[in-house]
């Protein structure tokens, strides 16, 4: 009787269980695995705005990737994704370590101000991305004001109509959202590493320099690797923040993928190879995601 009881017990803890997952499982496949599949297929097919209406499409195969890949604007987006890419992690990870050793530190202060710079991230990024193109505007732009009341500059600079700087004015605005994700997540990790082994290596005799890179670096590690990897995946699919800025101009110095592949489906409507490129950015994101899986699942065998 006992047992019976037990193993109706088990079973019913099993399938509630599966009944919690359900819901979440559902979501996956309906908003997330669907259109992903569905974008693989039409990325072989030839779908425009003259076969869209027709509900006929016609298989090409690697048509779509073949005529991206000799696009020039192609290879101009991918390096642009790159370079931003890259500088936005420096940034945000350099300021956000910064910010994570000095909040970490218990003053009266350290909790409201830590609240504080977390807005910079709970902000729409729609509505960052509005601010700063007001900030960086040529005529009335406050950059500008503050540089020419300093004597900076000499007269107002186009920050947003040059290619570099409109890069650089992009990098800057991403930054400024990206290091309270940073800061927060590497404080969290601070406060997980055991007081008892910095007073042991005080004890020892070791300097601030010596417990920061021979204990808090390596016993941070999968912090860091996640928080690289994050900000990795956020900034590289970016798409809001380039589109209500610069639109990927001027010209298409400020072009990267998500924007590439938006103006070819829907200003352009090569639904196909607008696909096409939206898979190029899903491979290099699946493929930063299984180095991250590869290295965390190594220290850990480690």
């Amino acid at each position: 009787m006992f047992l019976n009881s037990v193993n109706i017990k088990f079973k019913f803890n099993k399938y509630t269980g599966y009944c919690f997952v359900l819901p979440a499982v559902v979501y996956m496949l309906v908003f997330i695995g669907y259109p992903t599949v569905y974008n693989w297929i039409i990325s072989f097919q030839e779908v425009t705005a003259r076969t869209l209406g027709n509900n006929v499409y016609k298989l090409i195969g690697f048509s779509n990737f073949n005529e991206i890949f000799k696009d020039h604007s192609f290879w101009r987006s991918m390096r642009n994704t790159f370079y931003y890419t890259v500088w936005c992690l420096v940034f945000q990870f350099s300021l956000g370590f910064v910010f994570a050793l000095f909040f970490q530190k218990q003053f009266i202060l350290s909790k409201p101000l830590r609240g504080f710079i977390v807005i910079s991230w709970i902000l729409p990024i729609t509505v960052t991305a509005l601010t700063f193109k007001f900030m960086f505007a040529q005529d009335n732009g406050i950059i500008n004001r503050v540089l020419l009341y300093f004597g900076f500059i000499n007269k107002p600079v186009g920050w947003l109509i040059h290619g570099k700087t409109a890069m650089w004015a992009l990098i800057i605005a991403n930054s400024w959202i990206g290091i309270p994700f940073d800061m927060l997540l590497l404080v969290t990790g601070l406060n997980n590493i055991p007081k008892e082994i910095y007073e042991a290596a005080a004890i020892d005799g070791t300097s601030a320099m010596q417990r920061f890179i021979k204990i808090t670096v390596p016993m941070l590690k999968p912090t860091i690797m996640s928080v690289l990897t994050l900000g990795f995946v956020y900034t590289f699919k970016v798409f809001d923040l380039v589109y209500v800025m610069t639109d990927g101009g001027p010209v298409d110095a400020t072009e990267v993928l998500s924007t590439y592949s938006y103006k070819l489906s829907f200003q352009m409507f090569h639904f196909g190879t607008g696909a096409a490129a939206a898979n190029i950015l899903f491979i290099c994101l699946l493929a930063i995601a299984l180095l991250y899986i590869k290295t965390i699942s190594r220290d850990e065998v480690i």
